[in-house]
């Protein structure tokens, strides 16, 4: 019994944590490049055009 609750603790602490949120685009290859500001419209623009891929027209 111990060690099933051992392992419904470690599922629900699995399940519960949280993933970090995205706070930047990809990798930047070019060095000299400038820094990619990020702001909220970056992010639900990325969001509509993920979910516009999934769509089939």
């Amino acid at each position: 019994m111990a060690n099933d609750d051992k392992k419904i603790a470690a599922l629900v602490k699995k399940l519960t944590s949280q993933p970090k949120p995205k706070t930047e685009f990809g990798k930047t290859y070019d060095k000299t490049a400038p820094a990619r500001i990020v702001d909220d419209n970056d992010l639900d623009r990325d969001k509509f055009f993920k979910e516009m891929k999934r769509r089939e027209f």
